[in-house]
Order: structure tokens, then sequence, then C-alpha cells
């Protein structure tokens, strides 16, 4: 423990941690500590919110720039190309929300329970870290404030009895050099002037004797105080070490720089990019809208006679219903390839290139059943038509 340092400039020592009440800085850090806590914390989730938002305005950019793609003119490997930037921000859209959950959900609740056991409260006096420390503080410091009351207080009556003997002096100084002045008057100075410099002898004595007591119990007391204090930067190097571990969690959170994940979206956008391939892209294209397309070249094709029902397959509608035969629900649109004139009055007619709706599957004769706008109904034969694509 080192002596009490010399020649301290006035404005500086009265802040200084020895002196009364000075002690307050250090048990106020509790509370400090507290509120940065707090602080850390609100900080923290409105940082998870920029990555929230960040992570939703990457999935709005993706979603949008993806469907405008499908329209666009780019093909093959180019176009894979493309539309793998919108797969990997998706994926960035991700880790992004994934970072805003752990900054709440992780890092601020780990924050917000350490905080709840370190700052256990006292009924009425605040933290009970602060309660203690200050009374510890007080109590160490008491009888120093005592002794310091009573140096001071000889300090100020050494002084004043110093100016009474410099009045004193000044006084006898004049009177010598007046030659109308009685030599009784002389000697009642002279002896004023000599009760004086008694006097500052005395108050000088009991100034140092003051000092001497106090400079005793020094060591004393910066031995309890910084007893005091060393238990207070305990608690505070707990704290200290507790952030540290959370800030590096925060900071692990962020940092994505390493993560693997992010690694891996650039390696495979990067794999992607530089597996475009004008020779692949140039042969999709001829394959599919040039001359590579394969192509039914013209040629007879032969007349297909419509097959004739059968009078005595073909069932009444009563009769169909009654036996519950399977009904299409909406029916399937189809279009005529040949005109059909209706032979009897439950058969449809239509002429090539008309849609009606097919309500009736197929049945093992070739029939089907139709039904046209307007609601007329009635039998076709099933090859005269084909199903609108």
């Amino acid at each position: 423990m080192a002596d009490p340092p010399a020649d301290i400039p006035e404005d500086i020592n009265k802040t200084s941690f020895w002196m009364p009440g000075n002690y307050v800085r250090t048990v106020d850090r509790t509370s400090e500590s507290y509120q940065a806590c707090k602080d850390v914390i609100a900080c923290m989730k409105e940082r998870a919110d920029v990555e929230r938002l960040y992570a939703r305005q990457l999935s709005q950019w993706s979603s949008k720039w993806k469907s405008i793609t499908d329209s666009r003119p780019l093909y093959g490997s180019l176009l894979r190309a493309w539309q793998c930037f919108f797969s990997s921000t998706e994926r960035l859209s991700a880790l992004h929300t994934a970072i805003s959950q752990s900054l709440v959900s992780e890092d601020g609740e780990r924050i917000r329970s350490w905080q709840k056991e370190s700052f256990p409260r006292k009924i009425f006096c605040g933290f009970r870290e602060s309660h203690d420390l200050g009374t510890a503080f007080s109590r160490a410091q008491k009888p120093w404030v005592k002794k310091l009351k009573k140096l001071e207080k000889a300090c100020v009556a050494y002084h004043k009895s110093c100016q009474r003997e410099q009045t004193a002096q000044e006084k006898e100084n004049q009177a010598k050099h007046n030659p109308k002045l009685s030599e009784s008057k002389l000697s009642k100075i002279q002896q004023s002037r000599e009760k004086a410099s008694q006097d500052r002898c005395k108050a000088r004595d009991r100034y140092e004797k003051a000092l001497e007591n106090i400079s005793g119990f020094a060591p004393r007391y910066m031995e309890e105080m910084e007893s005091v204090f060393d238990q207070s930067q305990e608690e505070e190097r707990k704290r200290i070490s507790f952030l540290k571990q959370a800030f590096l969690s925060i900071h692990r959170h962020l940092d994505i720089t390493n993560n693997e994940s992010i690694k891996a979206v650039y390696s495979e956008l990067h794999h992607t990019l530089m597996s475009i391939s004008e020779a692949d892209d140039l042969r999709w294209w001829k394959n599919n809208h040039g001359p590579g397309m394969p192509t039914d070249w013209p040629k007879i094709q032969e007349w297909i006679p419509p097959v004739k029902k059968q009078k005595p397959g073909k069932k009444p509608k009563a009769h169909r219903v009654a036996e519950e035969k399977a009904v299409m629900i909406g029916g399937v649109r189809v279009r005529a390839i040949y005109n059909y004139n209706g032979e009897e009055d439950d058969e449809l007619s239509f002429k090539a290139g008309e849609e009606f709706l097919k309500v009736e599957d197929e049945d093992d004769q070739g029939w089907c059943w139709g039904v046209k706008e307007g609601g007329v109904e009635g039998f076709y034969p099933a090859n005269y038509v084909l199903p609108v694509k």
C-alpha cells in the first residue's frame, strides 16, 4: 500500500477517492452497470430489427426479380446463373433472419437473465450491492472524517492566530516610530504582540498535533477503504468478464465472414456462374427454337370414318341415371375435329372447331355424353373430339 501522495493540487484533491463522500462514484457504478446492461439489450434489439428488415428486403427483391426473370429472353446456363442470384439471396435472407432471432432470443435473454441474478435489490434501498458498499465505505471513512474536521479546525485557528500576530506586529512597528506615543501605551502594544505570538505558537502546536494524529491514522484508513474498494472491483470484474463473453457471442452471430453457410452460398453461386456455357446455350436454342426442333413434315392424312353407334348398346338417359353412372363434376372441355349430325333425339350435332363439355367418360361402345351451351345435351362419338388444352 503506497503512502499518501504529497503536493497534490487542491482542486484535484477535492475530487480524490480518499476525500469524504467521494466513494459515492464507486457505489453508483453498480446502478450504472445495471443501466448499461439495459442499454446493451436495447442496442442489440435495434440491430436485430435492422437484420430482420434487411432479410425482408432481400426476400422482396428476390421475389420481384424472380418473376421478372421468367419473362425475359435469357435461357439455358445463363438463365440458371441469373436465377441462382435469387436462390442464394433467399438463403441469405434466412441467415439474416436467424441472426435477428439469435440477437434477441439468445444474446438478449442471456444478458437479461444474468442482469436479474447479478443485481439483487434491497427493499427501499435500491441495489443490495450499492447499499452494502455505501455502508462499508461510510463506516471505514467515519473516523477519518472526524479527524479531518479537527485538522481543518486547527488549521483555521492557526491561520487566524498568524493573522492576529501580523496585525499586532504591524501595530507595534508603527508605535515605535510614533514619538508622541507614551511609554505606557507602547508597552501595552508590545505586550499584545507578545500574547499574539504566544497564541500563534499554541495554535501551531495544536495544528501539528492534529496533523500528526490524522497522519498516523492514514494507513489504517487507507487499508480499510481499499478493502471495501477491492470488493467493488471484484464485482465489477465479474460484470466486465460476463459482458466480454456476451459481446463475443454477439460478434459470433454478426460475423458472417466466417459463417460456413455464407461460404457455401457464394461458392455455389460462383460455381453456377462459371458453369455458363456458350455452346450449351446455343445448342439449347437450336434444339428448342431453331433447326434442331423436331417437325411433323406434311404428309397424307388418311380419312378416319366415324364410328357408328350401336343402337342396342346405347342406353337411354333415364336408364343411365338409374345405373348411377359416374358424372364428371364440371366436365372436360373438348373441341370437335369433324362435323357430326345427330341421327336421333338423344344425340348431339356439331361442326368441326365447335367446343362443348364432355360430362361422362367414353363407354365401351365409343360414345360420350356431352353438354353444349344453352343446356343442349346428348351422345356423340368419342373419336370426333379432342380435349382443349
